[in-house]
């Protein structure tokens, strides 16, 4: 069955590219441009690619989880929380910020 008829990507298709790696529709996107054309196919895809096993997901997820208490109390201590940066860098991103003129 066809996925992204833009492009003619079968669903068959879209299962190789995920068990090559790809984990979301943009990555199935990178492979083949499904859903990169009208978008109509995406929910598709994400149903395609339901909620399975990813490696690059699970390590998502992880960096998505809250930290704790602990975690944000030792780096206050040490310093080097989010948020604390030494002066002329963006807190949290580490890019130097514009002289002010």
């Amino acid at each position: 069955m066809y996925v992204c008829s833009c492009f003619g990507i079968t669903e068959k298709q879209v299962k190789e590219h995920a068990d090559a790696g790809a984990c979301t529709p943009r990555q199935i996107a990178s492979a083949c441009k499904a859903g990169t054309d009208c978008g109509g196919c995406v929910r598709a895809i994400q149903a395609v690619l339901g909620r399975g096993t990813c490696p690059r997901r699970e390590l998502l997820d992880r960096k998505r989880t809250p930290a704790t208490a602990a975690d944000t109390t030792a780096e206050a201590a040490s310093g080097t929380g989010p948020g604390i940066a030494p002066p002329g860098i963006a807190p949290g991103v580490g890019i130097p910020l514009p002289d002010a003129a």
